[in-house]
């Protein structure tokens, strides 16, 4: 038995073929994969990677399986059974983010290749798949949990992989980013949401929720999600260097099906794109190697349901400054990946109660009133084209008008 010491978890134990798994190049390679990308631009502390994640989901999942078995072992009765089980959800939080490119999001927005695809490709390369079987697991098993395959043959071991509500790579990553951007509203009690998992039959399959008395525990972690979207994840600091680096990655990589072999994708890294930066003298270049502000934010419209006062404000600015001197930054999140919709038939996790299994917004006011879309959106004008003192004052009055 290996095991590694974790500032998150404490000691992580890994079986000998586990920890072989772990030393491949691919695997090997997450350790040059940063976890929030350029994110330590607004968080100095945030340098932890992919690997140190992937450990942790490991972790977490493997918790969460022997909360479940003891809760509601009945549903997988055989002893074989739930030690292969445990084995595959083991590998499979293991290899999770093993598609992933230099700076994650950043990279998937350039080459228009998801890392769920990727990872398809890794997990063919006869290393992998060899390194796979030598833990007794069908490689087609661990790829269906982490693309989430809805045909999988094992529903409740997906939703702890890939979501998307209870799954170990979120309970993981809350923790991972609040304890390393030091963000402690991040942080959730996860003791006692791991202790109140449960598994139920829902439409003939089995569905992970948690007792009713881990509905608290639900309301923290559905909160650290929010808390840490809002101050980490679209950090208005953290937006505007991704959108530069977007640039920088075009430079790089003119043609982006260069990538397309695997071997050659697997080449690069966090590190191999800083490394290149080095002697190139474009604009982006210069702004990520001196963390130079192309663009200064000048509005924020976080968690809002109507838009009508942001794209006010949008035209406003193009109309003052030009279109190229305005970008605006939209995002669209289902909050916390709880909430289908407000209106949606579809449950979001169950909760056990006395009355039966009940859907989470019925069991919590908080959580139903996060329910559904809401959309973010920040705008930016270019330091070098617009009147930054004048541009806010101009959404300012905008934002004052429409809450009269």
């Amino acid at each position: 038995m290996k095991r590694i010491f974790d500032p998150v978890h404490s000691f992580i134990e890994l079986t000998p073929a586990e920890a072989r798994l772990l030393d491949l190049p691919p695997m090997q390679r997450l350790r040059r994969l940063r976890q929030l990308g350029l994110a330590y631009f607004a968080f100095p502390s945030a340098e932890h990677s992919r690997f140190t994640h992937a450990l942790g989901a490991l972790a977490m999942g493997t918790r969460a399986f022997d909360e479940l078995l003891r809760s509601s072992g009945d549903h997988v009765p055989h002893a074989t059974e739930r030690t292969y089980q445990r084995r595959l959800v083991r590998c499979a939080l293991l290899l999770h983010d093993i598609g992933h490119g230099p700076f994650s999001h950043a990279c998937e927005a350039v080459l228009g290749i998801h890392h769920e695809e990727r990872t398809h490709e890794m997990l063919r390369l006869p290393e992998m798949r060899a390194g796979i079987e030598a833990l007794d697991v069908d490689p087609d098993h661990v790829l269906g949990l982490i693309v989430g395959d809805p045909a999988t043959p094992y529903p409740a071991l997906r939703e702890l992989v890939s979501g998307p509500n209870l799954d170990a790579d979120r309970m993981d990553y809350l923790l991972r980013d609040a304890y390393f951007t030091g963000v402690a509203s991040g942080r959730y009690d996860a003791d006692q949401l791991i202790a109140s998992l449960r598994l139920f039959e829902h439409g003939g399959r089995l569905a992970v929720g948690i007792d009713a008395r881990g509905t608290v525990a639900l309301e923290s972690f559905v909160v650290a999600r929010y808390m840490m979207f809002a101050s980490v994840y679209f950090h208005h600091t953290t937006r505007m260097f991704e959108r530069v680096l977007q640039d920088v990655l075009r430079e790089l990589w003119p043609d982006p099906r260069t990538l397309d072999p695997i071997d050659e994708y697997l080449r690069w890294d966090d590190f191999r794109v800083l490394n290149e930066l080095r002697d190139r003298e474009s604009e982006a270049a210069r702004a990520l190697r001196e963390r130079h502000r192309v663009y200064v934010i000048v509005a924020e419209f976080n968690a809002e349901r109507d838009l009508r006062a942001f794209e006010r404000c949008d035209a406003a600015l193009r109309e003052r400054y030009g279109t190229d001197a305005v970008w605006a930054d939209e995002q669209s999140q289902v909050m916390h990946r709880l909430p289908l919709g407000a209106d949606d038939p579809r449950s979001t996790v169950w909760v056990g109660t006395p009355a039966g299994p009940l859907d989470a917004r019925r069991a919590s006011d908080l959580i139903a009133k996060l329910s559904g879309k809401a959309y973010w959106r920040k705008l930016f004008v270019r330091r070098d084209r617009a009147g930054i003192d004048d541009a806010r004052a101009i959404c300012a009055k905008i934002i004052a008008e429409s809450r009269q």
